[in-house]
C-alpha cells in the first residue's frame, strides 16, 4: 500500500501564498503521475495540477500563472506552490499519486487525506 501525508494548508489572506507538500511512502516501485485536486463546499472535486515522472505539468485554467507544481522523485514528494491566492481557491486540497507497488504490475491511484486551504481577510 501507499501512504500519503499532506501538509502546508491553513488560513491566508487574499494575495498571500501557501506551499502544500505531499510525501508518499510504502512498498513503492515507481510513481508515475502526481497531482493535486481540490473540493470546495457543495462542489465536485476538481483537478488543480499534475506532474509526470518526467516533469511535464498541466494546470487548471483557474490557477495557471499563480500555482506551481513540482516533485522530488528521491523523496517521493509533490509540492504545490500557491501564490496570489483568491477567496475562490478556498477548498480541501487532496494529493493523488499513480503508483506501481513492488512485486505488482498494476498501477493504482492513491489519495491523501486532504488539507484545508482557506483564503479570507
Amino acid at each position: 500500500q501507499v501512504q500519503l501525508v499532506e501538509s502546508g494548508g491553513g488560513l491566508v489572506q487574499p494575495g498571500g501564498s501557501l506551499r502544500l507538500s505531499c510525501a508518499a511512502s510504502g512498498s513503492i516501485f515507481i510513481i508515475y503521475f502526481m497531482g493535486w485536486y481540490r473540493q470546495a463546499p457543495g462542489k465536485q472535486r476538481e483537478l488543480v495540477a499534475t506532474i509526470s515522472s518526467g516533469g511535464s505539468t498541466e494546470y487548471a485554467d483557474s490557477v495557471k500563472g499563480r500555482f506551481t507544481i513540482s516533485r522530488d522523485n528521491a523523496k517521493n514528494t509533490v509540492y504545490l506552490q500557491m501564490d496570489s491566492l483568491k477567496p475562490e481557491d478556498t477548498a480541501v486540497y487532496y494529493c493523488k499519486v499513480d503508483a506501481q507497488l513492488l512485486l505488482d504490475h498494476r498501477v493504482n491511484g492513491y489519495w491523501g487525506q486532504g488539507t484545508q486551504v482557506t483564503v479570507s481577510s
